[in-house]
């Protein structure tokens, strides 16, 4: 269980992560400056098990993948968001950030609820609310790519047979 991190519609890349801490891929490095411009005190309160809540279009902009991996080295358990830009979508992928669409758990989950995530299922739980919503659950082998810390981790230890 974790505290949700509330965020608007059409939240850029840039928002997530300015470009100019863009200097470096190491996931820690990029999480002291994530969400640092519009939400400075996330980067030195967030804990592990968090998760990043926004509206529509979550992550438009630029293509680099240096957002999600700002959001995975912040350790918050995964992204709820009512839509997510395509490159952003599959960037998160990639580098084995979950993330779950689900537009009903966007709109009421407020700044600051205790939410629980269950990643197989696609149920998020609100806990301060008492309400379950449904997202579509990510497939197993998405499942296997966050476990291993993205796609460049998973290949090194797996065999493309084990995506399939």
């Amino acid at each position: 269980m974790g505290k949700a991190w509330k965020f608007g519609e059409n939240l850029n890349t840039d928002e997530i992560i300015p470009a100019r801490y863009n200097i470096t891929i190491i996931p820690s490095e990029l999480a002291k400056n994530v969400f640092c411009e519009i939400k400075p005190d996330y980067a030195r309160s967030v804990q592990p098990g968090d998760v990043v809540v926004g509206g529509m279009n979550f992550g438009c902009g630029s293509s680099r993948e240096h957002a999600p991996i700002a959001i995975r080295g912040s350790q918050a358990r995964c992204v709820i968001a009512a839509s997510f830009a395509r490159i952003f979508f599959r960037n998160s992928i990639n580098i084995g950030l979950p993330i779950l669409e689900c537009p009903a758990a966007a709109e009421d989950i407020d700044e600051g609820d205790e939410v629980d995530v269950e990643l197989g299922t696609g149920r998020i739980y609100n806990r301060t609310k008492g309400r379950t919503y449904q997202a579509n659950p990510l497939p197993d082998f998405v499942l296997k790519i966050a476990d291993a810390g993205g796609i460049v981790n998973f290949l090194k230890n797996h065999e493309i047979e084990d995506l399939l």
